[in-house]
This record gives structure tokens, C-alpha cells and sequence, in this order.
């Protein structure tokens, strides 16, 4: 089966600092990463299409993954940022999708959990900027962790022709009580306009100790509150890193959904990340 990996970074130390990359603890994936790096990789996991995710607060490197994207067969689709802020960020999306490249813009998304203010989301000026995204025809990843769930619903409910992703499930803490989280997650699978990422978990577990079985429970809400079809792969390369190599979190996926039928599991690692960023 060939299989899209909805979520990856790559990133250029030499270029532009990763300012997330705080502490000791990051130093396993404190160099830069290319996607020659990625294709072996991807081809051994029978990876035949990606989704490359911005990193930083930078339209530029929104424009250098674009550019990416068109010199490299592996890449469909970016996930690249723009200022939702911005009094022209209709502009913005306009001058980006009017590249040779903005083709393979798919959708925007912003550091939402490192924002102080767990309610972001709805202020004014970014719910203009999100209807800016949704008139572009873009979709929104939404990088959120529990916190910032309540917004989120609210803002999902609020733009009903806006279609949302879930990030990394919306970044649980592997190992704590399932609620609050998945009641939040659960009302916001009740949107139809919302999707999710099955990815991001083995970093939020103990990297050195994790086992599927752990993380089985999170799967299992989130396979239960959206369906399969509303459900996508990605393996948060190189940031898994941390915790597994890119052959684990495939395996480890694999292992999450395989009481599952071939359909449902096909529409997992392929279909929806296909149909939701129109591939």
C-alpha cells in the first residue's frame, strides 16, 4: 500500500535557528535535516507522498518549502504560515498561491501552544485571518494542546467552511488521565469540518521507555471520535527522533490500527491526508 506521511519538518541550522529548540534534552536532532535525508527513509516505509510542515513564525521558509516542494517528487503539499494577524494576510495567501509553486500550498498553520493567551483562537484578528484562510481554500492545522481545546471547538463551530487539522492529537502528556483531554477532543470530532493527525505521541511519552501499548488508549479515542476517514498518519519526522526511529513510528502506527479493516486502514495512511489537502 502506498502510503502519505502527512506530517514531517525539515530544517537548515545554517539558514535559520529552530528557536523551540531549547535545552540538552534537544540535542539529538540539533543539526539540520534535508529531505535527502527523509527518502531513504520514506521508501523503506512504502512512503510514497509527504506533507511538509512549517517550523517557524517565517513566511520565507514558507517560500523556501514551496520551492522545495516543486524541485522534489516526495513532497505534495506544505503546510507553511502567514501572519493571521495581519491586515493584508488575504494578500499574503494571495501572493503565496500565486507563485509557480503555491500550488502545493495546502493549508497554514501557527504555533498555537506557545501562545500565553489559551484563547488565541478568538481574537477578532485571527478569526478575520482564518476566514482569509478559508476563502484562499486552504485548510488550518491546528498545533494545540489541552488548554487551547476549548478555543478551538469554539473556533471550528464558528467557521464551519474552514476544514481543520489536529496536530499530534492535540499533544496529550502519554501517561496521564485521558479527561479532560479526550472530552474536549471528542466535542471537537463532533464538527464535520475538523480531521486529525494520528502522529506527534512518542514524543509526548517517556522517549526512552514508551511501548504501543501505552499509547493505545489516545489512539483509541481518537480513532473512536472521528472514524478512520476523518484520520491521518504522519510520523513528526525528524522530531520522533527523540523517541524513535522513522521505521517505529510507522510500525507503531501500524500496530495502533490494525484491528482495523484494510479500507479503514487505508484511508488512515492514505486517503484522508489525500482528500483533506487535495493532493
Amino acid at each position: 500500500m502506498s502510503r502519505v506521511d502527512a506530517h514531517h519538518h525539515v530544517w537548515d541550522l545554517s539558514v535559520r535557528e529552530q528557536s523551540w529548540m531549547v535545552g540538552p534534552a534537544m540535542d539529538p536532532i540539533r543539526r539540520s535535516f534535508s529531505l535527502s535525508d527523509l527518502e531513504p527513509l520514506a521508501a523503506a516505509a512504502d512512503v510514497s507522498s509527504t506533507v511538509l510542515v512549517q517550523t517557524v513564525g517565517s513566511v520565507d521558509e514558507t517560500v523556501e518549502f514551496l520551492e522545495l516542494a516543486a524541485g522534489n517528487e516526495l513532497v505534495a503539499g506544505v503546510v507553511g504560515w502567514v501572519d493571521l494577524t495581519a491586515a493584508d494576510v488575504a494578500d499574503q495567501l494571495a501572493g503565496l498561491l500565486a507563485r509557480p509553486d503555491g500550488s502545493y500550498l495546502k493549508a497554514i498553520r501557527h504555533q498555537v501552544h506557545d501562545e500565553p493567551d489559551v484563547d488565541w483562537l478568538l481574537r477578532p484578528d485571527v478569526q478575520r485571518g482564518l476566514a482569509a484562510v478559508a476563502s484562499a481554500g486552504l485548510a488550518y492545522d491546528l498545533l494545540t494542546k489541552t488548554p487551547h481545546l476549548p478555543a478551538a471547538i469554539r473556533t471550528a463551530r464558528a467557521l464551519p467552511q474552514l476544514t481543520f487539522v489536529v496536530d499530534h492529537i492535540s499533544k496529550p502528556v502519554i501517561g496521564e488521565p485521558l479527561s479532560p483531554w479526550a472530552d474536549h477532543l471528542r466535542e471537537l470530532a463532533a464538527l464535520p469540518n475538523v480531521t486529525c493527525k494520528l502522529s506527534g505521541m512518542v514524543t509526548e511519552a517517556p522517549w526512552s521507555t514508551w511501548k504501543p501499548s501505552d499509547l493505545q488508549p489516545y489512539a483509541d479515542v481518537v480513532l473512536n471520535a472521528f472514524g478512520p476517514d476523518r484520520v491521518m498518519f504522519g510520523s513528526d519526522w525528524p522530531v520522533c527522533l527523540l523517541a524513535a526511529t522513522y521505521a517505529e513510528v510507522v510500525e507503531t502506527a501500524e500496530t495502533l490500527t490494525q484491528s482495523l479493516t484494510p479500507t479503514e486502514q487505508q484511508s488512515i495512511f492514505t486517503t484522508t491526508a489525500t482528500r483533506t489537502y487535495n493532493l
